[in-house]
């Protein structure tokens, strides 16, 4: 076989095996990474799946904040909520909570089980309301989409008014489409596009951009991390709300 065929696929096959690595490692090879991109702030969104946290350890691996999960529906708390708030806030990252948003309880007492939870903190994020579709409820035609609107709105408006911040709305590409595009044009959107980047039609500020990722500092029964990036640079990130 000719020496130059042999070496090309020499480095065929070394290219397939580290891509291999990195996927087994990363969970996934991000192709359109937010940093080649022009998005260089970073950060993290976690739940009670990444068990007790070091939060020094996660703070130092260049990321810039950290969203966790506090609520859910009408009265579940998450599990490492209190902890994670409280060490987080010691750290140099700017934080925020996340409300996993329920299509079974009413907004007014969705917003009630948030408010109970999430103590402020200086230069907090704005708070997320997750909208997704999840279970018995997996696509729009197991809701009725203007009722859940309806309590989105409340849950909204009540937030606003007792933390003095619009809230994020946390969408899906499906959850966009079906339920908020048009209709919550007064809040900030985090849209999650873990394959590809964003459409170029949607008005993000924060995009998840990996649900595959590996750090360091966390011992819980979930191996991967959430990565996410603000759309400004530093400088707009340092003055956000």
């Amino acid at each position: 076989m000719n020496k130059k065929i042999i070496a090309a696929v020499g480095a065929a096959i070394f290219g397939a095996g580290i891509c291999a690595g990195l996927f087994l490692y990363f969970g996934v090879i991000h192709i359109n990474h937010p940093k080649l991109q022009g998005y260089t702030v970073k950060g993290v969104d976690i739940s009670s799946y990444q068990g007790d946290i070091n939060w020094q350890e996660l703070a130092s691996q260049d990321i810039d904040f950290a969203y966790i999960k506090a609520t859910e529906g009408s009265s579940y708390v998450d599990e490492h909520f209190e902890e994670n708030w409280t060490e987080a806030a010691d750290t140099d990252l700017r934080i925020g909570a996340y409300h996993f948003f329920s299509f079974e309880s009413s907004g007014a007492t969705q917003a009630e089980n948030f408010c109970d939870a999430v103590e402020p903190v200086d230069g907090m994020l704005p708070p997320v309301i997750d909208v997704e579709y999840y279970g018995a409820f997996g696509f729009v035609d197991t809701i009725d989409v203007d009722s859940v609107r309806a309590e989105l709105r409340d849950m909204v408006d009540i937030l606003t008014e007792y933390y003095g911040i619009k809230p994020v709305i946390y969408v899906s590409s499906d959850t966009y489409d079906t339920i908020v595009k048009s209709y919550f044009d007064d809040c900030d959107l985090w849209y999650r596009s873990v394959y590809s980047s964003v459409p170029s039609d949607v008005d993000w500020t924060f995009w998840q951009y990996s649900n595959r990722h590996v750090l360091q500092g966390y011992d819980g029964e979930e191996r991967y991390i959430d990565m996410d990036v603000f759309a400004g640079d530093p400088e707009e990130f340092a003055s956000y709300i």
